[in-house]
């Protein structure tokens, strides 16, 4: 049976054993929250626990976090209502996940303004072009804290503040799904009014995650029904998902200094083992965040290589999983000659990374080298 070497974890991570138990023990007690007997209201201790676990993570208040389903729909209901329908201008990036550039799209089609800001040569948006942008009909802006397909971390910090200077009530939201637990940030101290995470990039299961929104902060509901989370987000409780994905949280906050330098040291040692044994090999980001590096192969196609290597069970990926082989619009915003975007791969890594996957990603490679062809492009 060929080795597992797993190098995609921007894509989804393994599930935590801690997380597994803490799903399964919620599992044995099924009690509905919003139940009023004493079965019902076990499991709402319960949520209310999780919320304060996942609270401290992000030195939140527990009445800022409400649960959602991932990511996906954190983007979507921050962007989606907080443009609300009356028109106006939205500001955004050329990087940033689909989850956030499809309901921006879709708003512009109808009737919104919208500015994408370009970015430069390592993926990351100047403060001084996101000030140039503002305008008094302003009222979202949306920006990823760290990007997923390169790493670079953007600079959230100073365009809050920058948007806040110039106008108190635009709405800035920040899609931190790649940067939670592995960069530093507070959403109280960056600035801004909500923040989307997502569970399954930490070692909890698919399917959960939250979305922070800053106290006192007015923000539609995506999703009516029940009145779930304080009206927020209706429909009942994934008990055992949320208790996974405080598990989650709890294990990778504990060790997230420790972690966070261990993966770093570990993705520059992939990067120079990569440049040290095979030449034609380019670096396109080697990831302001500890656990993203970018390269590219050029005269290569990456689909090709990925599938190589899947063939020896090491897995990479040709960019953001969301793309499903289509050309990545992060890459291409980087203005970077068409081999090098034919060529690029993602790799990224997690709490089951080590050398000994490092060492099989650069075989394989070699490998992929002596027996694919280049292209012409």
């Amino acid at each position: 049976m060929t080795q597992t070497h797993y190098l995609d974890n921007a894509a989804t991570t393994p599930v935590l054993p801690a997380a597994i138990k803490a799903a399964e023990a919620a599992m044995e007690r099924w009690g509905n929250p919003s139940a009023q007997y004493l079965l019902g209201q076990t499991a709402r201790k319960e949520v209310e626990e999780h919320r304060r676990t996942v609270a401290g993570a992000l030195c939140c208040q527990p009445e800022e976090v409400i649960f959602t389903s991932g990511g996906t729909e954190g983007d979507n209901w921050a962007v989606t209502c907080a443009a609300g329908r009356r028109g106006g201008h939205i500001i955004t990036t050329a990087v940033e996940h689909s989850a956030v550039l499809e309901p921006v799209k879709a708003l512009g089609q109808r009737g919104f303004d919208v500015t994408v800001l370009p970015v430069d040569g390592k993926g990351r948006v100047r403060v001084e072009d996101f000030q140039a942008a503002l305008r008094e009909d302003t009222v979202l802006c949306s920006m990823m804290l760290v990007n997923n397909e390169l790493g670079s971390i953007q600079p959230v910090a100073e365009c809050a503040k920058a948007a806040k200077a110039f106008k108190k009530d635009i709405f800035f939201h920040c899609d931190a799904v790649q940067g939670f637990l592995k960069v530093p940030f507070v959403p109280k101290t960056m600035g801004v009014d909500a923040v989307s995470v997502s569970g399954h990039k930490i070692g909890a299961p698919k399917g959960i995650g939250c979305l922070y929104l800053k106290k006192g902060v007015k923000l539609p509901p995506l999703i009516l029904g029940g009145g779930q989370e304080n009206g927020l987000r209706s429909g009942t409780e994934p008990v055992p998902m949320i208790a996974a994905f405080a598990a989650a949280v709890a294990e990778g906050s504990r060790s997230q200094a420790e972690e966070c330098r261990r993966l770093e040291e570990l993705r520059d040692y992939t990067a120079a083992q990569l440049q040290e044994n095979i030449a034609e090999l380019k670096i396109l980001s080697p990831g302001d965040a500890p656990h993203i590096l970018a390269v590219t192969l050029p005269g290569y196609k990456s689909e090709v290589v990925v599938r190589f290597l899947s063939d020896l069970g090491v897995y990479v990926s040709s960019g953001s999983a969301c793309h499903k082989g289509k050309p990545s619009h992060v890459y291409a915003a980087l203005g970077l000659p068409k081999p090098w975007l034919d060529g690029a791969l993602r790799i990224s890594f997690g709490h089951t990374s080590a050398k000994e996957d490092a060492d099989a990603l650069v075989r394989g490679l070699q490998e992929a080298k002596a027996m694919l062809f280049t292209t012409l492009s």
